[in-house]
């Protein structure tokens, strides 16, 4: 591995960033505010194939960002990041200089044709608006990581034994198996934020993940399941689980196992058929992990909803034009209350985003009504909301973008036991596989890793290559039972921008009880 930077170097670089800032950045003519992201990251990581190691390595990331709010008039913003290295040390004040400059006359190149597209175009120039930052609280703080096993302090052959063992153990669960891999990795990541307004956060976390991909062949064809753990803690993770609050995960053994051992049984199960119309179905916390996801948490960002993405990725259903939308409107069971909230654990847990913004929950939906949108700073002066938190880069180089954070769908006090005893006639839908959504969240098809058969309140036969489809507002409309058995599980490839940015996040819920179509398969 190359000489690298070590997460200690940001005790110093803390110190620079925050006189740059200050006494330069502040001082730029029309500016009316500067932030610098500093990030340093160094971990490793190990995948193997089939039984063999596949790679292995370790590395560092070190990487700037800085964003500025200009203009003589109308204000715009404009944004600088990139990749640094060891050379970049010795001049990190002259590079944090540079990238103020070019960020500062990105923003006044911005402000002055937006007034001048604006006097030029009468009818559309007053949809150019001046898009200030609404305020937000001033705190200086430091927040350590949390962990038991220091990242650091993990050889790179303990995480490739790691992952060999795993896949090895998948390779011998049956004949059937014919292909797995294994990846495991752990970091330590240190973020820095100082802006121009005295806003001063340190934030260090752990990051320790595993994936497993298994295929299987049965006599209805390959069946190919995937997953993953991981958590914002040390290598911990692999080693023995997490058991804490909602968050309950397994060793990558055992996770590994687990998963195998699925495969292998669902492989060999019959094929789902479609079923005429709407049945009664129950989801397992699992396969609601990615309707809180999907169906809740991208349609619930600001950005999205306000048509930011619609050429790319879509629009949400939650709001139509500005003074058009759901806030207010009952589009759920009165059972359905849900949540994003970085502040408790999990894999998207911060106190502070990426422009210095307090972190706290937020409610979507609260007793099936709608409540509130994940926002950035300049959406939430836009929509004439408090910011609440939810603007995130994947790394500091990045233009920070409003993202879900550990999203989930809240508890009920309802038996998950008895949700199921109380169906005569229906399916359990277990573990979630891929989505197909509408570009507006409106409607959506997931499959599942297996569906189970209810007949008389008891589990059935176990069918293969099933999933659910229906209209969002009739799905949540039907709910009748929720559980209080909360779980929230790893998401970690969340894509979002262009140029992608992938983000962590956890996803999660209980036990719930709903109607829709029971998918199965073409063949």
């Amino acid at each position: 591995m190359p000489a690298k930077v070590d997460i200690e170097y940001l005790d110093k670089a803390r110190a620079i960033a925050r006189d740059v800032v200050m006494s330069y950045g502040a001082g730029k003519p029309f500016m009316k505010e500067c932030d610098v992201r500093v990030e340093v990251g160094v971990g490793k990581g190990a995948m193997a194939e089939n039984g063999s190691v596949k790679r292995a390595g370790e590395d560092y990331g070190f990487a700037i960002g800085v964003h500025a709010l200009a203009g003589d008039g109308a204000l715009a913003s404009g944004y600088v990041g990139k990749q640094l290295g060891t050379a970049d040390v010795g001049r990190f004040d002259s590079e944090l200089k540079q990238a103020i400059d070019a960020a500062h006359a990105r923003a006044m190149a911005s402000a002055r044709s937006k007034q001048r597209v604006r006097s030029r175009f009468s009818a559309l120039g007053g949809s150019l608006e001046s898009l200030d930052w609404a305020p937000v609280r001033v705190d200086q703080k430091t927040i350590p990581a949390q962990f038991k096993i220091d990242p650091g302090s993990v050889s790179l052959e303990k995480v490739q034994g790691a992952t060999l063992d795993s896949c090895k153990l998948i390779a011998g669960l049956d004949k059937s198996v014919v292909y797995s891999v294994v990846g495991a990795s752990t970091s330590l990541i240190r973020e820095l934020f100082v802006s121009s307004e005295g806003i001063d956060i340190d934030f260090t976390y752990a990051q320790t993940e595993a994936i497993a991909l298994i295929v299987a062949s049965g006599p209805n064809g390959n069946l190919e399941f995937y997953d993953s753990l991981g958590h914002q803690r040390g290598w911990e993770v692999i080693e023995s689980g997490v058991n804490s609050g909602p968050i309950r995960e397994l060793s990558l053994l055992d996770f590994a196992r687990k998963l195998g051992k699925d495969t292998v049984e669902t492989c060999a199960a019959p094929l789902m058929k479609t079923t005429d119309g709407p049945v009664t179905v129950v989801v397992d916390p699992h396969f609601a992990a990615l309707i809180a996801h999907e169906i809740i948490g991208h349609p619930s960002e600001l950005d999205r909803a306000l048509k930011y993405e619609t050429a790319y990725a879509g629009r949400s259903w939650f709001l139509k034009q500005p003074g058009d939308d759901m806030r207010g409107k009952q589009i759920a069971s009165p059972l359905l209350t849900a949540f994003s909230d970085p502040t408790i654990e999990g894999f998207g847990h911060f106190l502070y985003d990426h422009e210095g913004t307090p972190a706290r929950r937020v409610f979507h939906i609260r007793n099936g009504v709608y409540e509130e949108f994940v926002n950035n700073r300049q959406t939430a002066a836009l929509f004439g909301v408090e910011p609440n938190g939810s603007c995130r880069a994947t790394d500091a180089s990045f233009v920070p973008l409003i993202r879900m954070t550990n999203t989930t769908i809240a508890p009920g006090k309802d038996d998950p036991a008895a949700i199921v005893k109380e169906v005569d006639d229906g399916y359990y839908i277990s573990g979630h596989r891929i989505p197909s959504i509408a570009e507006s969240r409106e409607n959506f098809r997931i499959s599942a890793m297996k569906v189970y058969q209810i007949k008389n309140g008891q589990l059935g036969q176990l069918y293969r290559d099933g999933g659910i489809i229906s209209d969002t507002r009739d799905f949540f409309m039907s709910i009748d039972a929720m559980g209080s058995d909360w779980q929230l599980f790893p998401v970690p490839n969340c894509g979002k921008g262009q140029p992608m940015q992938a983000k962590r996040m956890s996803n999660g819920g209980p036990t719930f009880r709903a109607r829709a179509v029971v998918t199965g398969a073409s063949r």
